[in-house]
Parts: structure tokens; sequence; C-alpha cells
């Protein structure tokens, strides 16, 4: 017995180093693939959060004049800019926007025609090859959903409570820090030894830490209109991309606030026919000796 117990003990003082080295070593993997991402506050965030229609207008705008210079949005169409819990653009100005760009059709004179409310976001490139052939052989990622399908990676056991918060802001956290972790020179909080390959851009929180996309935002690059109640909103680097960021989410993920009512639904349904299921035990039980 006293064998076996020495077994045991040694076997959970195992187990518990090689806990203490799992965490000792998830940071560490973590900076080898780019920095720690700050979390942001974001209006949608939590199983309370919303959009924010200003910040989505605002979004909007910066990846109209800036990102689809170069990203294409295949899965987002005109009109669901007057969504709901979107941008809620009126019609006329869906309309008017649309109007203002091409798409192919081949029943149209020349194969092209000006878009409609239902016309899906149009590409900047015809194809693949001439979007790779403009960007240095790299092909730009889709808007659509790339706020969900990138991501920050928390150590254990931190990640558990993200089941409880709702934390489902990693991907919007990644592209804002994304966006404003450039570097003019590569820094010396750069690895060691490190060395840029020409032709790319030192950042902080990219894989790697060298990218192909020249810095896309600036202080300034985007005028932004007052808003209805006569305030500016900051025209800086950290607000274009905390809107822009915002907006992506929005495209990937539309129906999210409809999403978070219904799980309240859900919920209160499960507990009301618990309690329910719980008394018509009782009421059948009760006369039965046990």
């Amino acid at each position: 017995m006293i064998g076996a117990n020495n077994m045991n003990i040694r076997k959970l003082i195992i187990a518990a180093a090689a806990l203490v080295a799992g965490l000792a070593m998830a940071p560490a993997q973590a900076a080898e693939g780019g920095a720690h991402v700050e979390r942001q506050a974001w209006s949608f965030g939590g199983i309370f959060g919303t959009y924010d229609t200003n910040q989505l207008q605002r979004g909007f705008q910066v990846f109209r004049e800036v990102c689809s210079s170069c990203h294409s949005a295949h899965l987002i169409s005109f009109r669901n800019l007057m969504e709901p819990g979107g941008p809620q653009f009126s019609e006329a100005q869906v309309r008017a926007l649309a109007a203002e760009y091409e798409v192919a059709d081949i029943t149209a004179d020349g194969g092209r025609r000006p878009a409609v409310p239902a016309d899906r976001w149009p590409s900047p490139f015809a194809n693949d090859v001439e979007a790779r052939d403009a960007n240095g052989g790299s092909l730009p990622p889709d808007f659509s959903v790339l706020a969900k399908a990138r991501g920050v990676t928390d150590p254990f056991p931190t990640w558990i409570f993200n089941y409880f918060t709702g934390y489902q802001e990693g991907g919007t956290d990644y592209i804002h820090a994304l966006l404003t972790g450039y570097h003019e020179e590569v820094p010396e909080t750069a690895p060691h030894d490190f060395q840029l390959p020409e032709g790319k851009y030192y950042n902080d929180y990219f894989p790697g830490h060298a990218i192909g996309m020249a810095p896309p935002l600036a202080d300034g690059s985007v005028d932004y209109a007052e808003g209805e109640d006569g305030q500016s909103v900051p025209e800086t680097l950290e607000q274009y991309s905390t809107d822009v960021a915002a907006f992506m989410m929005w495209m990937a993920e539309p129906h999210l606030v409809s999403r978070k009512q219904t799980g309240f639904a859900v919920l209160i349904f499960l507990v009301l026919f618990a309690g329910l299921m719980y008394g018509t035990k009782r009421k059948i039980w009760a006369g039965i000796e046990h």
C-alpha cells in the first residue's frame, strides 16, 4: 500500500510539473507568432453587447475608401447595409451607393451594368491572378468573414473564463492590433537576428512579423463628417482601426444581436421547463413511498 501511495504521489508531482511547464511555455509560443494582443472595449462585446450604428457607418467609410481597393467582400450585398442592426443606411443612400459601381451581367449591353441593392459588393480585381499580380504575389483575403476567421490564443487556464464572459471578439482585437502594430523600421523588440525581407513591413502582431501589406491607415487618411450632435470624431489611426474592425465584425456576423436575444429566450424557456418538470415529478411521485 505504501508503494502504491508513493507511485500516486509521483504521478501527481509529474502532472503538476507538466502543467506548470505548459503554462510557462504558452506565452513564449504566443510571442513567436506575434505580440500579445490587448482586448478592446467593444460595444458588441459580452452577452449584452450591441452594435453601434454610427461606428459601423464610419467603419464602412474606412472599408470603402481604403480597404476595398485591395480586399473583396463577396458575401455582402449592398442591401445588407440598410438592414436593422447594421449601418442602417436609408434605401435611397444604398441605391445611390450601388449605382456608383458596375457589375458583370451577360444580359446587359457590353456585359456590364450599374449595380443595384441586390448585387454583391464588387471585387476590386477580375480574378485571383490579377489580385496577386497587383499585390506582389500575395492574395488579399476576402473581408466577409475575416473577423471570425482570425483570433487570439489565450494560454490555459485563462481561456476557460471566455465561456462565462461570452468573449468572441478575438478576431476584432487582432485586426485592431494588426492595423496599429506597424513600424517604419525594425524595432529593438524584434526577435534576435530578425531580418526583414525586401518588400515586407514589420508588424508586432503578424505571425513572423513580416507582412506584405503596407500600412493601410494613418492619421487623417479618412475624413469623417460631424455627427448629428455636432461632435467630431477623432481622425486618427486608433479610431480608424477600431471602426473598421467593428464593421468587419458586423460583416462576419450581422445577426449577432438577434442571436443573443434568441439565446436569452432559450435559457428562460429551459429554466421554466425545468421548473415545470420538477413540479410534475413531485406531483406524480408524492403519494408513493420510497
